[in-house]
């Protein structure tokens, strides 16, 4: 049972230096830092207190206690999985909403550039143009 212990200890220690290593390294942002800090320090405080583990069993009713983990770290798979769903969507339709504002603009650009005006027709800026500009 020590060996279990350690293990869990271990790795709850060595995730949370991950985390820490890919949060300095700029390859982590803070809300993902924290969610995984999170399951680093359950992961250590049930490494450290195994008794834990029974004790949510025994509040939950589970009678075999070592199921408990397992459940709740499906359960918040679950819900992270969720999360990058609702967060992928948004996403989309945000590059959707910007794809045709850029079409509505593109659009816009050409008219203005057909249409003639007191100006002449719009050209793209140049150097030339610019000095040109100036002598009048």
């Amino acid at each position: 049972m020590l060996n279990a212990q350690i293990t869990a200890a271990i790795l709850g220690i060595g995730l949370a230096g991950a985390i820490f290593y890919l949060v300095r390294r700029d390859h982590l942002h803070g809300p993902f830092a924290a969610w995984w800090l999170a399951v680093a320090a359950a992961t250590l405080a049930l490494g450290m207190f195994p008794s834990l583990v029974v004790w949510l069993g025994v509040l939950t009713g589970i009678s075999y206690a070592p199921v408990v983990p397992i459940i709740v770290g499906l359960s918040f798979v679950l819900l992270r999985m969720l999360k990058l769903d609702i967060d992928r969507s948004r996403q989309e339709r945000q590059v959707r909403r910007l794809t045709q504002k850029l079409a509505i603009l593109e659009q816009e650009l050409e008219r203005l550039r057909q249409a003639p005006d007191a100006a002449g027709p719009l050209r793209p800026r140049t150097r030339e143009a610019d000095e040109e500009w100036s002598e009048r």
